[in-house]
């Protein structure tokens, strides 16, 4: 381990309080504790704690500053000779098509479906364009992010100003953790490689509509699922949003549940589904099946439930060939070394960011 590092070998947390503010719920302090559409305010929030932030900073004197959203990080470390790095749970692949400075979106414009469509300049995929719908998903990048400020310029103003970017371009592999009991029993009731997991990640929210129509195609594949969701819009729970007899219906091969974090050892990043990763599955890789929608977006039952029933069939050639794609990725990427391969790298790429003066 680097020298960086091993001076470094504990961790201790410093923390700064959340202010208030107008709109946002009292107590908030995570996306995960709010909708999406309140985020503008937890953003509001954030840059508060600047003063905060500012003085841990100055009194801790770290070698290195980390930070995401907040982008003014670079403009509080760079005059105490700190380096900072702008990190992104997001690929690469996906930021580049969306927000990097090549988008040119003009302050006090909004960006429209047309030119979220043709892809930046550079950006090297052919197969990745995202259709009208999907650019339309896209129209809250040049909507306020905080005060004074787009989802945007924050976003750019974080990548330009910092010393490095570190980006997630690859699965998180997470170490093995044993499931609780009744998932262990339940899953061991099937088939191995017969349960279809579904989860949007702990901030997208549906319409209940929209849910119900995502349930009831998993309910007629006939196949076992479990398909974890937090409750749509309008609903205190996902209990009371499911379709009537649905539960009886799927009695001991479908689950539907609330928002459950790590419990079952998946994590799903809606941000990365709503920019390109879906495409880039599915077209690039050849790993997955996009499941036919219309203009605005939604899709049916029908059109869901084909596209399960497509890949999963042991008779089908696409569902063949994305079970032997998958099988050659997952083979690489939990080979020995290849993910510690990557954090060595990064730890060395620190080290001579921080030996260079």
């Amino acid at each position: 381990m680097s020298d960086l590092i091993s001076k470094r070998s504990s961790f201790r947390i410093l923390c700064s309080l959340v202010p208030h503010v107008e709109g946002l719920p009292p107590g908030t302090e995570t996306a995960s504790d709010i909708p999406i559409y309140l985020t503008h305010f937890l953003c509001v929030a954030m840059d508060r704690t600047r003063d905060q932030v500012e003085k841990i900073i100055r009194d801790q004197k770290p070698d290195f500053v980390m930070y995401d959203m907040a982008y003014w990080i670079p403009e509080v470390a760079r005059p105490l000779g700190i380096k900072t790095i702008k990190y992104s749970v997001v690929s690469a692949a996906a930021i580049a098509i969306v927000l990097v400075p090549a988008r040119n979106v003009v302050e006090g414009k909004a960006i429209t479906a047309a030119e979220l469509s043709v892809p930046p300049t550079g950006y090297p995929s052919t197969s990745v364009v995202l259709r009208s719908h999907e650019g339309s998903s896209l129209f809250f990048v040049s909507q306020p992010y905080g005060e004074g400020i787009t989802f945007y310029e924050r976003a750019c103003t974080g990548m330009k100003g910092c010393d490095a970017i570190a980006i997630r371009s690859c699965y998180e592999m997470e170490e093995k953790t044993p499931l609780e009991d009744r998932w262990a029993q339940w899953l061991n009731g099937f088939e191995a490689g017969s349960v279809v997991f579904c989860s949007f990640g702990s901030q997208l929210i549906l319409e209940k509509e929209q849910l119900q129509e995502l349930v009831l195609g998993f309910e007629s594949t006939g196949l076992p699922f479990l398909v974890v969701l937090k409750p749509p819009v309008g609903s205190s729970t996902i209990e009371e949003a499911l379709p009537e007899g649905f539960e009886e219906r799927v009695k001991g091969r479908g689950v539907v549940l609330g928002w459950m974090g790590a419990t079952i050892g998946d994590f799903r990043s809606s941000i990365n589904r709503v920019f390109c990763e879906h495409l880039l599955m599915a077209e690039e890789l050849k790993v997955a099946v996009e499941v036919e929608r219309d203009e605005k977006g939604w899709f049916t039952k029908e059109n869901l439930s084909n596209a399960i029933k497509g890949v999963m069939d042991k008779d089908s050639e696409v569902g063949s060939m994305i079970k032997k794609n998958h099988t050659e990725w997952r083979k690489l990427l939990r080979s020995e070394g290849f993910m510690s391969s990557y954090i060595d790298k990064f730890f060395q790429n620190m080290q001579g960011l921080a030996d260079h003066k």
